[in-house]
């Protein structure tokens, strides 16, 4: 049982042993007189700009990191395009789960650019060298991705989710702040696995059919040939 005792203009608020102690004194009568709706609205919306803005600079220096990793502009679009899939899902589940969009479910929708697009890389990385290396066209190298990394595809893909697992189940002290992560987390991860597998081949060819056309198109523009209809 808590114990509330008041003061003017203070607030102590105490629990017993059994509980984390909880001890503070608020002048209440200053601080909402000093804060006012206009404020507090203002308040929320630059949080809400900080937080777009956090995670519009982690796509861009994803997409900066793997640009250098693959020397490839487009097919670092092809891994990023698994994100999507990873935020919906989140959000899917957070709504499932009647769970506000808070700074702790956020902070999951970004460790889900981490974890999902490790998908996108094995199929990726293994094609890129297949053409490279082995001389395969775009289709059949996708094709042989899909197939020979499914396995290490599915086994990270449950490593993260049973870890995240505890996190949604949890109960007790502290579930406010675990609740959310985990949320987030295996929604993610569940929705994105279901989808990953299928779209990542046709963004890949499509792509690749896009960056032909680009190439074809730049060599008849320096041979001063007509654009082919």
């Amino acid at each position: 049982m808590s114990h509330v005792r008041t003061h003017r203009p203070l607030i102590a608020i105490a629990h017993p042993a059994d509980f984390p102690l909880l001890l503070k004194s608020l002048r209440l009568f200053p601080l909402l007189s000093d804060y006012s709706l206009a404020r507090l609205t203002a308040h929320c919306h630059s949080a809400l700009t900080a937080r777009l803005a956090v995670s519009l600079a982690a796509l861009v220096a994803v997409y900066i990191v793997l640009g250098i990793l693959y020397e490839s502009y487009i097919h670092s679009i092809t891994i990023l395009s698994t994100l999507p899939s990873a935020s919906v899902g989140a959000l899917l589940a957070l709504m499932l789960c009647h769970t506000e969009l808070s700074v702790i479910a956020i902070i999951g929708i970004l460790l889900l650019i981490g974890i999902v697009k490790k998908n996108a890389i094995l199929m990726v990385d293994f094609a890129l060298e297949a053409e490279r290396a082995d001389g395969m066209r775009p289709r059949e190298a996708i094709y042989q991705a899909c197939l020979l990394r499914f396995r290490p595809i599915i086994m990270t893909t449950m490593a993260a989710l049973f870890g995240a697992l505890p996190l949604m189940l949890s109960t007790g002290i502290g579930v406010d702040l675990r609740r959310p992560l985990g949320i987030a987390i295996v929604g993610g991860l569940i929705f994105s696995q279901a989808l990953t597998l299928y779209t990542t081949p046709v963004v890949y060819l499509y792509f690749d059919r896009l960056r032909e056309w680009w190439e074809s198109r730049h060599r008849q523009t320096a041979l001063g040939l007509p654009d082919a209809i």
